[in-house]
């Protein structure tokens, strides 16, 4: 793809494991709607763990853990939800404040991690680890994605949807 055309990597994926393997799945997502994300993720039948992965023209990523009479959810960068509906509606869904910073401000202002930290403790990925990952300021939400995923061990399979997708775009631009 040509960096003029490039803002940035978006994508949706569910995540779930089968027969003990990894599966990544793309799905379809406006990035407007936070529910229709959950249900994207609600609607997988598996036992194990499943959660969403969805990063948002790399300004931010949302980690997705739907729960019996909830949802977890981890929002690499509070500040977003200042003018940014579809993140705002993730902090709404934990009843945690959007933060209160003039839009104005935004570029002065240093992003935050705001949500359940431990939302992948469970799979090796605690809340220590998880808040040194969405604080380095060097990576981009995509890559603090894929380093998660690579810690849980399904590295290889996210990547693998990147590419098809940046194939799927290159086929479009063509």
């Amino acid at each position: 793809m040509n960096d003029a055309n490039f803002s940035g990597y978006s994508f949706a994926v569910t995540v779930h494991q089968d027969n003990g393997r990894w599966v990544v799945r793309e799905f379809d997502d406006d990035f407007d709607d936070a529910e229709r994300t959950v249900r994207a993720v609600r609607s997988l039948r598996t036992e194990g763990a499943a959660f969403g992965m969805v990063c948002v023209d790399d300004d931010y990523f949302v980690i997705i853990r739907p729960v019996p009479g909830g949802v977890y959810m981890l929002l690499s960068d509070a500040t977003m939800a200042v003018d940014d509906d579809y993140a705002a509606d993730f902090l709404d869904m934990r009843d945690l404040d959007v933060p209160d910073i003039d839009p104005d401000d935004l570029d002065d202002v240093d992003g935050f991690a705001d949500g359940d930290f431990d939302i992948l403790a469970d799979l090796g990925v605690g809340e220590d680890q998880l808040g040194f990952i969405v604080d380095n300021d060097e990576d981009w939400p995509s890559d603090m994605l894929l380093r998660i995923a690579g810690d849980i061990g399904f590295g290889d399979e996210l990547e693998e949807a990147i590419d098809n997708l940046d194939s799927d775009t290159d086929d479009e631009l063509d």
